[in-house]
């Protein structure tokens, strides 16, 4: 049996999920109608109710995923990072030269007055940029005009008992994408890469878990940056291991060397990540929550570091006073 498929072998700590009963449904169907006339969603220059907010079956984006995506958080009346999450939006577009029909200002004006239709005070915000309309066929030239939406709502990606406990993970068999095929640093809306490692993951019974590249060496998680302390350092992989350029990850990294750590890129395997004296994973959605397990071992303690902690306060904080505002 393959080293990979052995980590299938591991127990993981199961996730209770709820189970379909009529109240759920009356609460759901409930929460749509009050969502319909309320959720204002951004497509191509105008607002819609979310029944309302749609885009033709003949956009690329949907026919091949041909577009990219951002995630956007929003705390306190600000949000988070704006400009950087801009920058990205357009670094990936200019890889798969999709030409996105605003300008930078107005995509984070956009954004911004999005936010403030839907009140949003604290919430996430999903970009999107899709091809257009086109053909059956492939021809990304048949699409002239590229949609532009923007969703702000609410997330919550894992329990809060793994922000306080620490979470258990697993390795998957699915490897990261080759920089020679799709490149991972591109965010495009073909995400089957990541979907097929969650589905691996979820059916394990865990919520999150680490892929490799090609190499054996660790990328990244299925949604999520990765990091490691080790005697005062602390350790992510390097871009060029397949890991995306996340913007949580940029901060956390600028806030542990102002507080002295050492940061470091270098190549890690599992080996490096069982032995770590602690672990944590960060990303927009995910913000930063502490692993106390991967593959059956346990990481230093088996709780959250006193490094994971100070940096999730230090997140934190700055979150509540750093960003564009949204309601000035």
């Amino acid at each position: 049996m393959s080293e990979r498929k052995k980590v299938f072998n591991f127990e993981c700590a199961r996730v209770e999920r709820e189970t379909t009963t009529p109240e759920l449904l009356k609460k759901s169907r409930s929460r749509s109608v009050a969502t319909d006339s309320g959720m204002k969603i951004y497509v191509d220059g105008k607002y819609y109710d979310e029944r309302n907010a749609k885009i033709s079956v003949f956009d690329h984006g949907l026919l091949y995923g041909d577009g990219i995506f951002e995630g956007i958080r929003a705390y306190s009346g600000r949000v988070f990072k704006l400009k950087e999450h801009i920058d990205r939006v357009f670094y990936s577009a200019k890889a798969l030269l999709l030409k996105i029909p605003l300008g930078h200002d107005e995509i984070m004006a956009a954004t911004v007055e999005t936010c403030r239709r839907n009140k949003i005070r604290d919430g996430y915000v999903r970009l999107l940029v899709t091809r257009g309309v086109g053909t059956l066929g492939l021809n990304p030239r048949r699409c002239k005009n590229p949609s532009v939406i923007i969703i702000a709502d609410k997330i919550q990606l894992y329990p809060p008992e793994f922000y306080q406990r620490g979470m258990a993970i697993i390795t998957v068999p699915t490897t990261r994408n080759l920089h020679s095929a799709l490149n991972p640093a591109i965010k495009s809306l073909n995400y089957l890469n990541n979907i097929l490692a969650k589905i691996e993951t979820l059916n394990s019974g865990c919520e999150e878990a680490i892929m490799l590249n090609n190499e054996g060496f660790v990328s990244e998680c299925t949604g999520d940056n990765v990091f490691i302390v080790k005697e005062n350092h602390l350790l992510t992989p390097p871009l060029s291991a397949g890991a995306l350029y996340g913007i949580t990850r940029r901060v956390v990294m600028e806030m542990a060397e102002e507080s002295g750590l050492t940061v470091g890129e270098p190549s890690l395997t599992r080996y490096d990540l069982f032995n770590a004296d602690e672990c944590f994973l960060t990303g927009t959605g995910a913000e930063l929550v502490p692993v106390v397990k991967i593959d059956g071992r346990v990481i230093g303690t088996g709780k959250p570091g006193p490094v994971t902690q100070k940096l999730v306060a230090q997140y934190r904080a700055l979150t509540k006073v750093s960003g564009e505002p949204i309601y000035e």
